[in-house]
């Protein structure tokens, strides 16, 4: 299978696909949840390892279900003047694509280690399915949310705020996606907002982007917990992106 590799011009979300499944005959994607709070070194590190055993076809596919302390990461693209408050949390060099972002206690942080060699090398339409997965998620709480040609994640409207300064509806951000492909392996993931404290964002410019705000499950009135929450990740993921096993 050839690596796809898109032109410049060409709209991202021309890559967005409903399905991502690998070839026939993969065994389910491991579904491993980790309890209480993960220190993101350590997530890093098991993540760096399950991804190497995934490319030398010792491992099967893995999603990472993790909640982390307070602290903030830094993209590959992270820019010094987006770290608003450099005292508040602590911060971490990421590997992941992208620019800062928020982790902590009611965030779910799902990475996602999957081998593109047994689905499709075009990395456009995994960020896509992604996004799809998160909006699958979403529509089962009751909320629409959306993509963006020009950002990269899954953001809903907010008709109940002033408008933007062009008129446009307002909007909020309530799920990153930033991620690392290495030898066709992808690691890293996406952060779902359920329940975290959304003051926390205000030390950094999100993703940077400063024209839009940052909301939560919770937030939009979804009184919903994680566990409840990782039932309909695991059920949508599998409809995007094919069966799970449980971790053993």
């Amino acid at each position: 299978m050839l690596a796809r590799t898109p032109s410049a011009s060409e709209p991202r979300l021309a890559a967005a696909t409903s399905r991502f499944l690998a070839t026939p005959g993969s065994p389910p994607v491991e579904w491993r949840f980790l309890p209480g709070l993960t220190g993101y070194d350590e997530a890093v590190a098991l993540m760096e390892s399950r991804a190497a055993a995934i490319a030398d076809g010792s491992a099967r596919e893995t999603v990472l279900l993790v909640e982390h302390p307070p602290l903030y990461t830094a993209g590959t693209s992270a820019e010094a003047g987006d770290l608003v408050d450099t005292a508040r949390l602590p911060v971490f060099q990421s590997g992941r694509g992208g620019q800062y972002t928020y982790h902590g206690p009611g965030q779910r942080v799902a990475y996602v280690l999957l081998d593109l060699r047994r689905r499709r090398q075009d990395v456009r339409a995994f960020v896509a399915a992604l996004e799809g997965w998160i909006i699958a998620t979403l529509g089962e709480f009751q909320i629409r949310g959306e993509r963006r040609e020009d950002r990269v994640g899954v953001w809903v409207r907010r008709p109940e705020r002033p408008p933007e300064p062009d008129g446009s509806t307002a909007e909020d951000k309530v799920a990153a996606i930033g991620i690392r492909v290495r030898r066709w392996v992808t690691f890293h993931g996406i952060s779902l907002n359920v329940d975290p404290d959304l003051s926390h964002f205000a030390g950094i410019v999100p993703c940077g982007i400063r024209e839009h705000g940052v909301t939560s499950l919770v937030d939009l009135g979804i009184p919903v917990s994680l566990p409840e929450t990782d039932m309909v990740l695991r059920r949508c993921f599998e409809a995007v992106f094919g069966p799970t096993v449980d971790a053993t």
